[in-house]
């Protein structure tokens, strides 16, 4: 699957990646955000788009990876409104993101900043046609937009 790692200070690299026929604990198959999030998987293997070289990317290390917003589809159940805040993300090294960040949680802890407490070490923020999973780790902070 075709991806965008980038690190940290903005560095990318355009990156095929492997994953499984299979995810767990739902149908369909494994989608980078699952490989991201699988605590168990410190390295990602993937082939560099631009020399075919293999390597083995330390994921704790990655500020985001883009992918095709058709290949990370945002699962919502179908019977429920989803929360959604446009924001903007500043990672500590001041990248920039804009987007989307849409998500399903009980009406009490519906906030922004429980769903940003209990996501997974990568968020997704839509960003038109495509998706950016942000490392929680690497955010400074995240502010609202106005619609």
């Amino acid at each position: 699957m075709a991806a965008q790692f980038v690190l940290p200070g903005g560095a990318s690299r355009a990156v095929a990646v492997f994953l499984a026929e299979a995810a767990a604990g739902r149908s369909g198959g494994e989608r980078l955000s699952d490989l991201l999030n699988n605590s168990g998987s410190q390295f990602i293997p993937a082939v560099d788009a631009a020399t075919d070289a293999m390597m083995f990317v330390q994921g704790a290390n990655l500020a985001l990876a883009r992918v095709s917003a058709e290949l990370e589809p945002n699962v919502v159940d179908q019977f429920t409104i989803p929360t959604e805040h446009e924001v903007e993300v500043i990672l500590v090294d001041g990248q920039q993101l804009r987007g989307l960040i849409t998500y399903v949680l009980p009406e009490a802890h519906s906030r922004l900043t429980d769903y940003l407490n209990s996501a997974p070490p990568f968020i997704p923020l839509m960003e038109g046609e495509q998706v950016a999973l942000i490392n929680k780790r690497h955010v400074a902070y995240v502010e609202t937009l106005r619609r």
